[in-house]
C-alpha cells in the first residue's frame, strides 16, 4: 500500500490565503499604448524562437506537396472523367 494514499484520506486541503492588497505577480493596469508596447515585445520575442527551416528541407517539403497535388489531381480527374462517362451513359 502507498503512504501517499494513507496520507491523502486523513487530510483536508488548506484554504488559499487571500491578500487584500495588489501582489507583485498580478499584472499592473496600463493604458492602451503600454499594452501595445507589450504586446510588440512578446511578438518579438516569440519569432526569435522560430528555427527557419534550411534550403534543404525547403526543397523536400516543396516537393512532397507539389507530388501530393499532382495525386490529389490525377483522382479527381479519373473521379470526374468517370462521373462523365456514367452521365452520359445514364442519360444518353
Amino acid at each position: 500500500m502507498n503512504t501517499a494514499d494513507a496520507d491523502s484520506g486523513s487530510r483536508e486541503p488548506k484554504p488559499a490565503k487571500r491578500s487584500g492588497g495588489v501582489s507583485d505577480k498580478e499584472p499592473k493596469r496600463v493604458g492602451p499604448v503600454g499594452r501595445v508596447v507589450r504586446f510588440v515585445r512578446e511578438v518579438v520575442a516569440e519569432l526569435k524562437k522560430v528555427v527557419r527551416p534550411t534550403r534543404a528541407e525547403v526543397i523536400t517539403y516543396t516537393s512532397t506537396v507539389l507530388v501530393f497535388v499532382a495525386v490529389v489531381m490525377g483522382f479527381v480527374l479519373l473521379v470526374d472523367l468517370g462521373i462523365g462517362k456514367l452521365t452520359f451513359w445514364v442519360f444518353g
